[in-house]
């Protein structure tokens, strides 16, 4: 057994994420329990929306159970119909492109950009045609896209922006919150998440004439908030919409979380930063890559990942981490490489820089209070097996060339 291994056994396995306590969410939980308003659209709710609303300099945000269902209020809130094409990347979670055929929409698969594996801007007007209606801006791993030129794009064809800030709560571009930038943002706050209630999400409203009608899709379709505040006599259907309202149980959950979200980025940071000293060396010499995050990006680091020269040594690796019980995962299958995407007329080749990044991809345990002994032993770890390859086989030896 080599020696990280030996040591990581008499450790305990290290886990890939572990939610964070902030430590108000008992008491936030058993206050609403307490005031007998469980349902939704309570103290807790509306206090998470008026946090995020001011932190985010957002005109207006709605809590919903889950960030596909803010995805898809988005969908709804862009008139997407049968026809309508929506350009988004292949790279990203089945919710970002569900969102857009439930409502009978086309999506357009474009390619994404090799360093921070966020949509490729450049390859945007190259997908667009007469039936194009939005863009699905997805920032993956708390890292924005370019959105100076994505939203300059949109404005010159007359298209709506979504913003996929699933992975980016509390990040910024050039000092602009992520959610806050195009027409219509979704936030995740899944269990997974930086800030989380185990299942919930948020909508975020850009453009303030859209709200009204958010807050009909959100209830069922129904104008009952604009009853609650007297201003029709009466509610009744107007939208086509759902059930899009979370317990407020659980956004009493989420606003323990919101409260410290300074102090969960800091710890994110932190861990993120002792990942790249650690593993500095081992890009140098042109091992493994790490994430990039140009300077005009504030990231929540919700993500840290390596790159490996191949599919080939990142599933190798991936058994190494298994083998010393350490948490590690791929991401994304590419979408357009799925049964569904296969059934829309993709075939391999089709988007590169996807289909060969996404093979090459790890990620590493991060969460808020994993510990320098940990990020060293999966450091450790890490260096074995690079160690190790040295001396394998020419075949596998080309996995690295």
């Amino acid at each position: 057994m080599a020696p990280a291994a030996a040591l990581q056994k008499a450790r305990g396995p290290i886990p890939f994420t572990k939610p964070y306590l902030a430590g108000n969410e008992l008491s936030y939980v058993a206050q609403a329990i307490q005031d007998g308003a469980i349902a939704s659209d309570g103290y807790f709710t509306r206090g998470c929306a008026a946090l995020m609303e001011s932190a985010f300099q957002i005109p207006r945000v709605f809590l919903v159970p889950s960030g596909t269902a803010a995805l898809e209020m988005a969908a709804l809130l862009c008139d997407l119909g049968p026809g309508d094409e929506v350009i988004l990347p292949s790279f990203t979670f089945a919710s970002t492109v569900n969102a857009v055929m439930r409502t009978g929409g086309t999506p357009v698969f474009a390619d994404i950009r090799r360093d921070t594996l966020n949509l490729d801007e450049a390859q945007l007007e190259r997908h667009i045609s007469p039936k194009t209606k939005a863009i699905v801006a997805v920032h993956y791993a708390g890292v924005s896209c370019e959105m100076d030129a994505i939203m300059a794009i949109a404005q010159r064809h007359g298209l709506m922006v979504i913003e996929d800030a699933a992975q980016a709560v509390n990040s910024r571009y050039k000092g602009r919150a992520c959610g806050a930038i195009g027409h219509l943002g979704a936030f995740s706050f899944h269990s997974t998440k930086d800030y989380t209630c185990g299942e919930g999400g948020a909508l975020c409203i850009n453009r303030p004439e859209l709200a009204e009608r958010a807050e009909w899709i959100r209830d069922k379709g129904t104008n009952r908030s604009t009853f609650l505040r007297g201003e029709v006599d009466k509610y009744t259907w107007v939208e086509v919409g759902s059930s899009y309202v979370p317990s407020e149980l659980a956004s009493a959950y989420l606003l323990a979380q919101l409260e410290q979200m300074a102090v969960i980025k800091r710890k994110r940071q932190a861990a993120f930063r002792r990942y790249r000293e650690m593993l500095s060396g081992h890009e140098a010499a042109g091992l493994l890559r790490l994430p990039k995050v140009p300077s005009h990006c504030d990231s929540n680091c919700h993500m840290f990942y390596v790159l490996m020269p191949g599919e080939e040594a990142r599933d190798a690796l991936l058994n190494h981490f298994k083998r010393d019980r350490i948490g590690a995962h791929f991401h994304y299958v590419p979408l357009h490489l799925s049964p569904m995407g296969r059934r829309l007329g993709y075939s391999p080749g089709a988007l590169p820089v996807t289909e060969e990044l996404s093979g090459r991809l790890l990620r590493l345990p991060l969460f808020p209070d994993i510990t320098k002994e940990e990020q060293r032993a999966v450091v450790d770890s890490l260096t074995d097996f690079l160690h190790a390859g040295a001396g394998k086989s020419k075949q596998y030896q080309s996995a690295w060339t």
